[in-house]
């Protein structure tokens, strides 16, 4: 068997059809530039930007059994090793429909009737040998090999974007490493404040929370850190934002195996999120294009969150 990769990851991993619209989604119709179809998925995006960013990255949850599933091929071809994934005859994507607008926002709906998660008896052997588990909101399915990963000495970063109720606050409950849109955040807590919301998802378990606000960037709290702290977002040119979300998981992952603290690590997965969204997909950021950005003139710095601009457009 290969070498067990230092990030694994399981939950969605979604067949994206795509249609590029020549006006922001706001105008309500436009013409169609580009259609393309892509794989996707939550945490498989974020494995393959691992994988692109030079670090190891494997995905453990379903996938079918068939030698030549299109979805196996392309993590294959993205550099994600499936060797340790559970197959089944019956496990297939989550299918996506996807409409970018002429601003690089989108909308997604989604068909998620698929097998999610992943074995029940999951090697304690296997997840031993890897540094950080990536879930998502579907890793409920799975809250047991969850437990078992962070009883072995995972760090546990969630990727959470909706809730299931109380199945869902467990499974933020596991996670070292909180990674939620601000928006969710905002219903998950009731907070009305970044401030306010970072707080309300901290506790002594934690290593760091993280809020990101898209064009208006990235609220966090870290334990190596002193207060809350909001990064503002790099200047580029948007071609499509989608998975650049998942982009920025799968970069934190990478920075926290290479030791970065918080603030490196938010850093630089806000840099290769940047990137990503000058190109089509959210894998397009490598790590000496990571470096150079970070090493610009325009980069942004943090600033503590009391003097930071809060507006989070509510």
């Amino acid at each position: 068997m290969p070498t067990v990769p230092s990030i694994l990851g399981f939950g969605a991993i979604a067949i994206d059809d795509i249609v590029y619209v020549d006006q922001p989604l706001s105008a309500g119709k436009g013409k169609v530039l580009q259609t393309a179809r892509t794989f996707g998925g939550n945490v498989a995006t974020a494995l393959a930007a691992v994988a692109r960013l030079g670090g190891t990255a494997g995905f453990v949850g379903w996938l079918a059994s068939a030698a030549d599933d299109a979805v196996l091929c392309d993590l294959v071809a993205s550099g994600v090793e499936t060797a340790f994934a559970p197959r089944h005859p019956q496990a297939r994507p989550v299918r996506s429909r996807i409409t970018v607008g002429s601003d690089g926002e989108r909308f997604i709906a989604y068909d998620d009737e698929a097998m999610l998660g992943t074995a029940s008896d999951f090697p304690d052997e296997v997840l031993s040998r890897a540094a950080v588990l990536i879930v998502d909101s579907y890793a409920i399915r799975s809250m047991d090999v969850v437990a078992r990963a962070r009883d072995l000495g995972l760090a546990i970063l969630g990727d959470i974007e909706w809730s299931s109720g109380p199945a869902t606050e467990r499974l933020i409950g596991l996670c070292d490493h909180v990674i939620l849109p601000l928006g969710f955040a905002r219903t998950a807590t009731g907070g009305r404040s970044p401030a306010e919301m970072l707080d309300a998802l901290w506790m002594p378990s934690r290593s760091t929370v993280v809020l990101t606000d898209g064009g208006r960037g990235v609220y966090y709290r870290g334990r190596d850190e002193a207060g809350l702290w909001h990064l503002p977002p790099h200047r580029v040119a948007v071609v499509d934002s989608t998975g650049a979300g998942d982009c920025f998981h799968g970069a934190y992952a990478h920075a926290l195996t290479r030791g970065a603290e918080t603030a490196g690590r938010v850093a630089f997965a806000a840099a290769a999120a940047a990137l990503s969204i000058t190109g089509r997909g959210g894998r397009e950021a490598t790590e000496g294009q990571v470096t150079e950005l970070l090493a610009s003139t325009n980069a942004p710095s943090a600033v503590e969150l009391k003097s930071a601009q809060l507006d989070t457009g509510t």
